[in-house]
């Protein structure tokens, strides 16, 4: 008598099957459908690279590439709770890491994904409100310091790329100063350019514009040394030693999405940002295009974890 599959042994008999694809055979086989990116609101920092990516990368993978703009509080749930198959991706901020030091989430932002790739990273340009008595870092440090508390800061969510440069700065001049929260960084400049507050840590390219009106007076940017993205304005590390805070966006995939998957997508965006035409947008834009292995993407969050993890508590009150 012919022994025949039950109902309960296919799915073991198809695992199976499935584990003796090589995975190289997986990767020439994905994707047979359209893939999304999960990322924030329309018009916000992680809305602009992954609508690039989104149309550079449809074409070389034969398969429609959607963005899915969510709530930028489940963006990353959404995407951990994913089928690892490659066809739901995750585009965030640094946030993404540095947010669960001081909000608690149902992820952990390294186990719960793949790293697929660093996109771009850019400086925080330190500007504030031409009403401001303050011309350089060291005159808004002084003032901070005669004042405690009447500076206001206009932030983003906890772990949003100008709440950390904000808490960072705090923590390093020795100055205290008002964060007030906005639900995003657009908002957020409506409020400083109105003079509803006098300070920001700002993306390079939503703050050139206001600057280059004399709307803003740009007194520092955020990254080790001056930046191209901002001409003429000096590192804040000059008045602050040591002190560095850059806006990052990465791509990732779920959890156990297979390594040829993972190899084909990297390849896909890497070949996009190497682009000159790649070039040319971001840095228009004010943002410099940075693409790393998934394992330069891991090591660049487990440092800023480190590096952050008891500046970024202590301001949370942890």
């Amino acid at each position: 008598m012919k022994k025949r599959f039950t109902s309960a042994a296919m799915p073991v008999a198809l695992a199976a099957l499935v584990s003796l694809i090589p995975l190289g055979a997986l990767a020439q086989e994905y994707p047979v459908k359209a893939i999304r990116i999960v990322t924030s609101p329309i018009g916000g920092g992680n809305d602009f690279p992954a609508r690039l990516i989104a149309a550079a990368i449809t074409g070389p993978l034969g398969q429609q590439i959607v963005v899915d703009n969510r709530p930028t509080v489940l963006i990353a749930d959404i995407v951990a709770k994913s089928p690892p198959d490659g066809y739901t991706l995750l585009l965030s901020g640094s946030a993404h890491w540095i947010g669960p030091l001081v909000e608690k989430v149902n992820y952990d932002p390294i186990r719960d994904f793949q790293a697929l790739t660093l996109v771009d990273r850019s400086p925080n340009i330190l500007v504030v409100h031409p009403s401001l008595p303050a011309k350089t870092v060291k005159d808004m440090i002084a003032l901070a310091r005669a004042r405690p508390g009447d500076l206001n800061v206009a932030v983003g969510g906890p772990g949003s790329s100008n709440y950390v440069a904000a808490v960072l700065f705090s923590h390093m001049a020795g100055v205290t100063v008002t964060r007030i929260p906005y639900k995003g960084n657009a908002p957020a400049m409506t409020a400083l350019i109105s003079g509803e507050v006098q300070v920001m840590f700002s993306s390079a390219g939503a703050a050139a514009p206001h600057m280059q009106s004399g709307r803003l007076r740009a007194l520092g940017v955020s990254s080790p040394q001056p930046s191209p993205l901002a001409p003429g304005v000096p590192s804040i590390g000059a008045a602050v030693p040591g002190y560095v805070s850059e806006v990052l966006h990465a791509m990732f995939a779920p959890a156990k999405t297979p390594p040829a998957i993972v190899a084909k997508l990297n390849t896909e965006i890497h070949r996009y940002l190497r682009s000159q035409q790649a070039k040319d947008i971001f840095i228009r834009a004010g943002i410099d295009p940075s693409p790393s292995t998934p394992e330069e993407l891991v090591e660049i969050m487990n440092s800023e974890v480190t590096r952050l993890s008891k500046v970024m508590k202590a301001a949370a009150g942890k």
